[in-house]
């Protein structure tokens, strides 16, 4: 009797999970008008080429940085973008800070596309071609910054340009903001943000750099998927110290420094921050999970019941998908003795950490004193910032961005996601809630690789996709 009885209901429990999936389709999508954009595409090609042709590198240490590089490039804007600097008012704040203002008919809820124009350092020697020369070949222009971001602080300016010349005013003010140090966390943008504090400026819609068209980026799903980034996970470096008196290594005590680091890094590792599916892996999971094949959909479908099954998918995977649902611990740096044959007085570890919105700075640290569970190892966060907020989808702000994607890329599935790495958009928490972060760009595998590795290049017609999205962006502002 009870054996049936079980039978029975784990024969429901099965029914339910079918027909939850089986139901967990792709949702009807409006139609979309898309009529096609006008601008010089040539002249948005030149524009970046000349805009790569600036060495404008930041580092940490802003003795190595060439300022002349970075004025060179400042001073190029009102030439390659003439109508721009006809109608729109521009200032230079501290810290290499652009901000120019399209004035709209209202200067209410004002909209704030943003860039940074400052790119990471090469290895010159490792590139195909001059990183720097801008060089043009079969159909594809080489160099840093050309995929980040010199490509959208160009698609922003060209498609004001266009739109400018085309007699076109902004229902509501738009403002470019840029900033020449997101590579080292400058001040540059915090800034800008400050400025519109001072005066009184609420943007309604916020769009810096992050997600991108992309390929075989979620199981089971085909498609192009156009990916916006509604949050960002925060960020933690963490160093780990362990002492001792040091001295020779032919003797060497039970433990050492670098023995005591060893464990701790172990116990990191084998005690993973628990899994958080926040608002924004949910969407994604709610979206894109309905094109996948039919046994991921039981999962998706059904999350309520396999919650425990996605998280040994993503920890045993690890990359991307588990990025999306847990703070993330990467070891990256160790330090010991001079000497081979020289136990340390002192060893160092370093993680760099990243926050699912789900948790904190304070409970990380928590997290890692609980999991070494060694008084041997000091643990001290070097620096660090929160996740940010979560922005919202289903309104008129996030339409008017998702709208922009999917009429540039046709076909595409557009979907939140949680961002994994960190832009100027997270100094926006206190302004607004309609921060996206969206790269106007269709990316490769190896494109998306060669952001801040060697050979950066970015195909011609992304070039132009970029300023399309931004045209099609900004008619809606």
């Amino acid at each position: 009797m009870f054996g049936a009885i079980a039978l029975t209901l784990l024969g429901l429990l099965v029914a339910v999970l079918l027909l939850r999936a089986a139901c967990f389709r792709p949702r009807p999508q409006k139609p979309l008008e898309n009529a096609p954009v006008e601008f010089d595409k040539d002249a948005a090609v030149t524009a970046l080429q000349k805009l790569v042709q600036c060495k404008t590198i930041s580092y940490n240490d802003p003795a190595m940085e060439d300022d002349a590089e970075f004025k060179k490039l400042i001073s190029l804007m009102p030439s390659l973008y003439p109508r721009v600097f006809d109608v729109c008012s521009f200032q230079e704040l501290p810290d290499r800070a652009l901000l120019l203002r399209w004035p709209g008919k209202s200067g209410d809820a004002p909209a704030v596309m943003m860039a940074h124009y400052d790119v990471v350092p090469v290895n010159e020697e490792s590139w195909e071609k001059p990183p720097f020369s801008g060089i043009i070949e079969d159909g594809v222009l080489w160099g840093r910054g050309t995929l980040d971001t010199k490509v959208t602080f160009n698609g922003i300016l060209s498609a004001a340009e266009a739109l400018i010349s085309q007699g076109f005013v902004p229902e509501h003010d738009i403002y470019f903001a840029f900033s020449g140090g997101e590579e080292v966390n400058g001040m540059g943008a915090v800034n800008i943000v400050n400025y519109f504090k001072e005066h009184s400026i609420q943007p309604a819609l916020v769009v810096d750099e992050g997600g991108a068209v992309v390929e075989n980026v979620f199981p089971g799903v085909k498609a192009p998927c156009g990916l916006i980034g509604i949050a960002e996970k925060g960020m933690m470096n963490v160093r780990y110290s362990a002492t001792s008196n040091g001295g020779h290594a032919s003797a060497p005590p039970v433990k050492t420094p670098i023995t005591t680091l060893a464990n701790a890094c172990r116990n990191v590792i084998r005690h993973p921050f628990k899994m958080h599916i926040t608002k924004p892996a949910r969407e994604m999971f709610d979206t894109l999970g309905r094109h996948s094949g039919f046994g991921l959909k039981i999962i998706f479908a059904n999350l309520w019941l396999f919650e425990p099954v996605l998280d040994l998918i993503c920890r045993l995977s690890g990359g991307e998908l588990n990025a999306l649902v847990r703070t993330t611990t990467a070891f990256t740096m160790m330090e010991g003795s001079n000497a081979r044959n020289v136990i340390p007085a002192q060893a160092n570890l370093v993680s760099n950490m990243r926050l699912n919105p789900a948790d904190t700075v304070a409970g990380a640290k928590a997290h890692l004193e609980k999991a070494v569970n060694d008084p041997a190892v000091e643990i001290t966060v070097l620096e660090s910032f929160e996740p940010s907020p979560i922005s919202e989808t289903g309104c008129e702000s996030w339409d008017k961005v998702a709208t922009s994607v999917a009429q540039t890329w046709p076909g595409c599935i557009v979907s939140p996601y949680l961002m994994v790495q960190c832009a100027d958009a997270r100094h926006y928490r206190d302004l607004s809630n309609h921060v996206y972060r969206f790269s106007a760009m269709d990316m490769t595998a190896d494109e998306r690789k060669s952001i801040h590795g060697n050979n950066e290049k970015i195909r011609l017609e992304s070039i132009a996709k970029a300023v399309e999205f931004f045209i099609r962006l900004m008619k809606q502002c």
